[in-house]
């Protein structure tokens, strides 16, 4: 009987039972205020980190960079460091500025019917993905590809391919893959608005989104200097592929006529497309959701800081650059060279 008083009954008392803490809502980025996303792409040399600093002294509040080399094929992995990283993320934080659009290696062909270069593109597209979970992107823009002669149904069918191959075992969370509509040059992919959307509608399970580029569209026969023929274009880009999947519009004038098919950026408001024309695309309610990218030359220097101002001037504010004044350094583009080489042949004959 002794043992009696050992053996009492156990009660349930729901108070008791586990519950696990519900997941914290995800955190509103800092540069999500609601305004006008004005950027440019900036460079990464010597310290990623510098871009960030150039951006927000040019006035930007948004900017687009490479993850590495444009222009070659990288050996290895190519990693960020976790400090590199975190140290990058937390100064982006600083100067609330985003969204941050990474741009894809200009070699990667998802479309190309060499398994070999595709093979080596879908591999240096996968690392872009990686090193922009890195650094905390929105957005990885990329040109969808050239068929290289092949037919467009085919080489969409390709590239779809290899977008799911390159984000396998990827949490890409918040991070959009956007792509680029190109020129037209060439046997390039995605010229027109009907095959971005059938390389979207082909990778249902991927959150794909576009960036439209200004001297593109307008390359492509797209009058966009006009507001009819503004909104006739985005009329179609909404009802083709749908006005909400537009996340990023390079604004760049154009050196060459409508229709060209010649993909060559110019100043804002030097070129065929002109000043009032992007007022316009800047102040478009359909666009009012889009973070506006520059991708114009550096032909002298300064001419970032005043393409930057233009922009900040065409939607009716004045902000005024904190840093260097002088910005980027002048670059020598691969047109600008070849350019001088024949008029340096002409005056030898």
């Amino acid at each position: 009987m002794a043992e009696a008083k050992y053996l009492a009954e156990e009660v349930f008392d729901p108070a008791d039972e586990y519950r696990p803490a519900p997941a914290p809502e995800p955190e509103i980025a800092a540069w999500k205020t609601g305004g006008i996303r004005i950027g440019i792409h900036t460079s990464i040399a010597g310290d990623v980190r510098r871009a960030l600093d150039l951006a927000h002294g040019l006035g930007a509040n948004a900017l687009q960079i490479f993850s590495a080399s444009p222009r070659m094929w990288i050996r290895g992995a190519s990693r960020i460091t976790d400090a590199d990283a975190a140290h990058f993320r937390a100064r982006r934080n600083e100067l609330t500025l985003g969204p941050l659009v990474i741009h894809c290696n200009y070699l990667i062909n998802l479309a190309s019917p060499s398994l070999v270069l595709r093979t080596r593109s879908v591999q240096a597209f996968h690392q872009e993905l990686v090193r922009g979970l890195a650094l905390g992107a929105d957005y990885i823009v990329l040109h969808p590809g050239s068929a290289l002669g092949a037919e467009p149904a085919a080489a969409i069918g390709l590239i779809a391919q290899s977008l799911k191959q390159a984000t396998r075992g990827l949490n890409l969370g918040g991070m959009r893959i956007l792509l680029e509509n190109t020129a037209g040059q060439g046997s390039s992919i995605g010229s027109n608005f009907v095959e971005l959307r059938a390389i979207i509608d082909a990778c249902p399970e991927l959150s794909l989104g576009v960036c439209i580029d200004t001297a593109h569209t307008f390359a492509m026969g797209w009058d966009i200097r006009t507001l009819v023929g503004l909104n006739r274009a985005l009329s179609e880009l909404d009802r083709v592929i749908g006005i909400d999947r537009v996340a990023v519009v390079h604004v760049n004038d154009s050196k060459t006529h409508l229709g060209s098919r010649v993909d060559r950026h110019q100043h804002i408001g030097k070129g065929k497309i002109g000043l009032e024309a992007f007022r316009r695309i800047l102040n478009h309610p359909l666009l009012a959701k889009a973070a506006f990218i520059l991708e114009t030359p550096i032909d002298r220097p300064g001419d970032d800081r005043r393409n930057v101002a233009t922009l900040w001037k065409l939607v009716g504010k004045t902000v005024k650059a904190t840093g260097k004044r002088d910005g980027m350094k002048a670059r020598r583009t691969r047109y600008r060279i070849r350019i001088r080489r024949v008029a340096k042949r002409s005056r030898r004959r």
